[in-house]
Formats: C-alpha cells, sequence, structure tokens
C-alpha cells in the first residue's frame, strides 16, 4: 500500500492543522486508521486523539464519499466499498509546546507524527511520504529523508521512523557543527533567548565528543537538537537521530540553569545509545495502543543520567567540585523522600505507567522517580565495579559491551539480562547487588560508595557564621491558598504527618495567633526543634485543631570530602571516577 500524507497549516490561528491522507493499492473492504495512545519515550497513556475533528473519506479519483466509522478513542474504520484509492481528510487542533507535542501557530509547526498522523492497521512497517503545505518563506528541519524541498516531501521507511522522526517549521535559527566530523545541527525556535551562540555550539559540541569518547563509536552521519524556548520548561524526548527539548527561554544564565540546560542536552543524547538502540526487547517493535511493560527503565533513564553528569565532567563542562556537589545535592533530594524504599526499581520500571507521570499528593510517602534513584544506584555499582576490578572495570566497561552486542547490531535486552552483561564487561557477579538495589529495597549505602573513592560521604557540617535561629520541622509542603498556606503534601515519619496533618488542611492559626502564607517562614523561626504547636486549620470547610511537636530538621545540605588516608587504590578509582588527583582535605583557613 502506498501511503501520503499532506498537512496543511491554512488556519494558524485557530492553531488546526488540515490533514489528508492518500491510500493507494487498497485490497480489503476495510482500512483502519488508529492514532497511538502513547509516544516511545514517554511512558503514559494519553488522549492525543481529542483533537480530532470533520473525519471523512472519498473514494479517488471520483471522490464519491465512502463511511468513516469511528470504532474507538482513536480508531477510524473506512469501508472501502471496493475502492483501491482512498482519500481521508480531517483537521486536528494542535496548540501544545511539548516535549510530545503538534503545535500550529501563525509562527511555527512542530510535529511529532504520533499526535497526528495515524497509521493504517496491518502496515506498520511499510514506507509512507509527508509533504507539508507551509508558507514558502519557512525553513523545515526534520531527520526524515528529503525528496523534494519546494514543496517540502519527506518519507519514511515504517511507521516507526516517522514517530521517531518530528518535523519542525518556521523561522528557526539552525546551526550546523561538525563534533567527531559529524554534521550536528542545532536548531533553536522560539522568540528571546538569553544565549551566546558561540557558547552554545561550542558546548554542545563538547557533549557530543565526551559522549562518544563514553561509548567509543557513533552510529550517526547526522543529528539535530531541537530547542524550543518557552516560558516554562517540559525537559526532553529522544529520538534515534534527534531530540526535541522545551527550556525556559532564559536557562543559558546564570551558571547553575545553563548546567541544566547542559545536563538536558547530554541526557537526551546519550538516549542515542541507551533505549533507542541499547534497549529492552520489549521496547521494539512497539504496541502503540497500549502499555509495554519494561523492568529495565531505572537502567535505560536513570543510568542515563548518571552517564549524563559524567559526560558533563569529562566534557570538562562541570568542575569536579561542582561534580560532587551536584552528586551530593541529588542523594540529599533522595533522601528526604519517604518513599524511596518502599518498591524496588524494577517494579518502579515496571508501574512508570500510573505512577511516574501520575503523581499526587501520597507519590512521596510510596514511591520515587527511578531517574534520581537509578542514577544513584547506578553511581554506586559503578564504584564497586571500580574497586573489585582495582580499577580496570568500571560501569562505562559495561555500556560499551552493550554498545557492542545489542545497540550496535539491533539486539533486544532480554528483562533479567544485565546482571550476566555485567559480569562479561568486568568479571563481577553482582547478582547480590541486583538483589539488595535493584529487586530489592535496601537503603543505598552512600557513605560506604564515598570511601571506594578515598571520599566521606555525610550532611555539612554548619559554619560558626551561620548560627541564625533555625526553625522546627513539620514535614509539609505549602503553596498559597487566598492568602492562606495550604498543605500539598506532607512526609510520613515526619511531625505533620505524625499528628494528624493532611494536603488540602488550610493553616489558619498557630497557638491561636493567625498565620499567613506570606509571613509562615518567619512565624516559625518561634518554633525551634522540640517546640510544642497547635495548629487550627480548615479541613473540608470546617476548623480543626492539630496539636504536635516539631521536629529537628533534616540536613540542608550534604558534601562529599576527601578521606583521611584513603588506600592507593582508593585514589585509583577517585582518579578515573572524577577525572583529576585524589588530594587531601585542605586545612581550615
Amino acid at each position: 500500500m502506498e501511503i501520503l500524507y499532506t498537512l496543511r497549516t491554512d488556519s494558524p490561528a485557530g492553531h488546526r492543522g488540515q490533514f489528508r491522507i492518500d491510500l493507494d493499492q487498497v485490497n480489503a473492504p476495510t482500512v483502519d486508521l488508529v492514532l497511538p495512545s502513547w509516544v516511545p519515550g514517554s511512558y503514559i497513556i494519553t488522549n492525543f486523539s481529542r483533537g480530532f475533528r470533520d473525519v471523512k473519506a472519498a473514494r479517488e479519483p471520483d471522490g464519491v464519499a465512502l463511511r468513516v466509522e469511528r470504532v474507538d478513542k482513536a480508531r477510524w474504520r473506512v469501508h472501502t466499498e471496493g475502492a483501491t484509492r482512498l482519500r481521508v481528510e480531517y483537521t486536528v487542533y494542535g496548540h501544545q509546546l511539548v516535549t510530545e507535542a503538534f503545535d500550529v501557530t501563525p509562527e511555527h509547526l512542530f510535529v511529532n507524527a504520533g499526535l497526528c498522523l495515524p497509521y493504517v492497521d496491518g502496515h506498520l512497517d511499510e514506507p509512507a511520504v509527508v509533504a507539508l503545505e507551509v508558507p514558502p518563506d519557512w525553513t523545515v528541519v526534520t531527520e526524515l529523508e528529503e525528496l523534494d524541498r519546494h514543496p517540502p516531501r519527506y518519507r519514511s521507511r515504517n511507521y516507526d521512523e516517522l514517530v521517531d522522526s518530528p518535523i519542525d517549521a518556521g523561522r528557526p535559527l539552525v546551526i550546523t557543527i561538525r563534533p567527531a566530523g559529524i554534521p550536528h545541527r542545532i536548531v533553536l525556535c522560539g522568540e528571546g533567548g538569553n544565549y551566546e551562540v558561540s557558547q552554545v555550539e561550542q558546548d554542545v559540541g563538547k557533549v557530543v565528543e565526551a559522549s562518544i569518547r563514553l561509548v567509543g563509536d557513533s552510529p550517526l552521519r547526522h543529528y539535530t537538537f531541537f530547542y524550543h524556548l518557552a516560558d516554562v520548561s517540559d525537559g526532553g524526548l529522544e529520538h534515534a537521530t534527534s531530540c526535541s527539548c522545551v527550556i525556559p527561554r532564559a536557562i543559558f544564565r546564570p551558571a547553575d540553569a545553563y548546567r541544566w540546560f547542559l545536563s538536558l542536552t547530554a541526557h537526551e543524547y546519550l538516549h542515542l545509545y541507551n533505549v533507542k538502540r541499547i534497549r529492552p526487547k520489549v521496547l521494539g517493535p512497539f504496541d502503540y495502543t497500549r502499555e509495554n511493560y519494561t523492568r529495565l527503565l531505572w537502567w535505560m533513564e536513570g543510568t542515563t543520567d548518571y552517564f549524563a553528569e559524567l559526560v558533563l565532567r569529562r566534557s570538562g563542562l562541570v568542575a569536579p567540585e561542582k561534580f560532587l556537589e551536584r552528586r551530593a545535592e541529588l542523594i540529599r533530594k533522595y533522601l528526604d523522600t519517604p518513599g524511596r524504599n518502599r518498591l524496588s526499581l524494577e517494579e518502579l520500571s515496571l508501574i512508570s505507567w500510573v505512577d511516574r507521570y501520575h503523581p499526587f499528593e501520597e507519590t512521596p510517602n510510596q514511591s520515587v522517580s527511578y531517574y534520581p534513584k537509578g542514577d544513584l544506584v547506578s553511581m554506586v555499582l559503578d564504584l564497586e565495579l571500580r574497586e573489585r576490578t582495582e580499577n580496570r572495570a568500571s560501569l562505562e566497561s559495561v555500556l560499551r559491551l552493550l554498545w557492542k552486542e545489542y545497540g550496535k547490531v539491533g539486539k533486544g535486552l532480554e528483562e533479567n539480562e544485565l546482571p550476566a552483561v555485567i559480569e562479561r564487561a568486568t568479571g563481577c557477579d553482582v547478582e547480590p547487588f541486583f538483589e539488595r538495589y535493584i529487586r530489592g529495597t535496601a537503603e543505598v549505602d552512600f557513605p560506604g560508595a564515598a570511601r571506594r573513592a578515598g571520599l566521606e560521604f555525610a550532611p555539612k557540617s554548619k559554619r560558626p557564621e551561620d548560627d541564625d535561629p533555625e526553625p522546627g520541622d513539620l514535614g509539609v509542603d505549602l503553596e498559597d491558598s487566598g492568602g492562606l498556606a495550604r498543605v500539598t503534601h506532607s512526609y510520613q515519619g515526619r511531625p505533620a504527618h505524625t499528628a494528624g496533618l493532611t494536603p488540602g488542611d488550610e493553616i489558619v492559626a498557630i497557638n491561636g495567633e493567625r498565620t499567613r502564607f506570606s509571613n509562615f517562614e518567619k512565624t516559625m523561626l518561634k518554633f525551634p526543634s522540640g517546640s510544642p504547636m497547635e495548629i487550627t486549620v480548615f479541613r473540608r470547610g470546617f476548623l480543626h485543631q492539630v496539636a504536635l511537636t516539631t521536629g529537628t530538621p533534616p540536613p540542608k545540605k550534604y558534601s562529599f570530602s576527601p578521606s583521611e588516608s584513603p588506600s592507593e587504590l582508593a585514589r585509583k578509582v577517585y582518579e578515573s571516577w572524577v577525572g583529576v588527583a585524589w588530594a587531601p582535605k585542605k586545612p581550615p583557613s
């Protein structure tokens, strides 16, 4: 069957694209058009079809109308009545600048095919052509094979490639760099942006080069970074030869914000290896109508996060002390999550479809994201492998073997195969480690991992000049609710949760004195650790009293510092991990 998709943007002010699907060599009484319920890389079932309207079909070339039956939320059945050529027309509303997006405005078009181009059931493996009718002065950027430039026409080898190849059109700034001799386009879309072009060119190039060195190889002939500049961030979505990121337009300064941009860039770029090519066997070919379950998302996402931080360190974009500082801050946030040990990493991966992308008020008490936990457990495993092999192998060795034996040859990874791969790469039996931290829920031993690299990990001591009064701990998150402090999260094991303060409670008074969201932090300074409090709240419209005693706040900062007398091996582990020679702690000035 020949499949041609045509997209027009005749009414961009209304954010509705006009679509046509031409089908030739049809040989069936019915043809089903199916829109995906999810897109690879975003493990959440979404009703993309809600923007579809005006679906109609006709026989070609005489234009006789054919019956179109909507079978379910995302499936339309065309009754062909013996026709071998069909034309289906429909419109889709698109006004979402997110990572998995269909966005139509007078200035811009962004297409993720999974949101607006339904596949022909039974013909997922067949090639398709996409034609665009856009203003002649617009630039179109995509990784699809170009057939014609005026008007733009592109070909995909199959539907998987079509969904994996976003299309951007408008008037973006397009920069081409050639790290490792491979053309990489940087596409900056949207108004504003506090970037310096030369800095972005240089630093994205460093990320690419360090990533290729990490793996030791590249499958690419070309690649595209899509950066959409917006008011708020939505993160990134990986593709085989591109990535699409929605970032704040002012992300390029100051330095801490810019480092987040670089981390996102490294993470999405490394996905061209880990998850797009080194992938669980169940993630491809895809079933676009339902959840595709795997227990390996912690590796595909969390370990990719860890390697992204190594890439920033290896490239010199993050200094050694900043690398360790960022590691410590990630651990602090993780340790502040009460639900961190409720579920194993394997189960967290499996239930991503209902957990990771659907957080609610109880999520911190019953779960944790496999991104930070997978990252940190990968770091601990890496340091253990370096020590056990006397620094001859590491998690980087595992990544290179996965690339050679799986990613490069297109072989999927079985769900329980990773420990055997690690043993082949390093010679280490990691089954006990997996039982504790991957299949199990044991508390991660961060101090023990640090000692393997000649470091101590502990809460950061307060400096003498930081002796300001510190409020006692309640263990809640608050938001402004019409001027009142409204509880959004109450953390298990901390005073408020133990006393029964619950999400939705609006705090109106403490010990009989009225309090507001705007002065809540100042009010809490009166109640150091161990202070009794009687909190008055509105709960579902009625006043309630909650009595509690403030607790000791959890550490605000953790740090890595040099051990007093590490072994020679620990010093070598540190050097190979951080990339600089181990040095003793500097004496206080």
